[in-house]
């Protein structure tokens, strides 16, 4: 597939306000194998900036800011401190850091919190 197909379709779904698109970015593409569509999707479910999308990213081992690839987690943290309303992101945070069972998750979202604490 054509990259600049696969970025026209996360791109699209970014915008897309139907909570489908969510789910279809969360299951599609944070589990390519592909570490440039992992990270295309990240930013896309961060840009939406509501609670399903934040979590995904926050929240979930293996995927946004939890991703084992150092480009798609960076990605995933640039976009959060990015955010001009940081609200739902910071509350998600605080909740991962609180209630996690993972504590690598919890880490990250701890040090993810410092570092919007710090942009704000």
């Amino acid at each position: 597939m054509d990259r600049r197909n696969v970025k026209n379709i996360i791109d699209a779904l970014a915008i897309h306000q139907d909570p489908d698109s969510i789910r279809v970015l969360n299951e599609v593409g944070t589990n390519s194998s592909i570490d440039e569509v992992r990270e295309m999707t990240s930013r896309a479910l961060v840009k939406k900036n509501v609670h399903d999308s934040l979590e995904v990213v926050i929240a979930n081992q293996g995927k946004g800011i939890n991703d084992l690839s150092t480009l798609v987690a960076m990605s995933t943290i640039n976009e959060l401190l990015a955010l001009e309303d940081k609200t739902e992101a910071i509350k998600i945070l605080e909740d991962t850091v609180e209630n996690h069972s993972e504590e690598e998750v919890r880490d990250n979202a701890r040090s993810v919190k410092a570092l919007m604490a710090l942009s704000c």
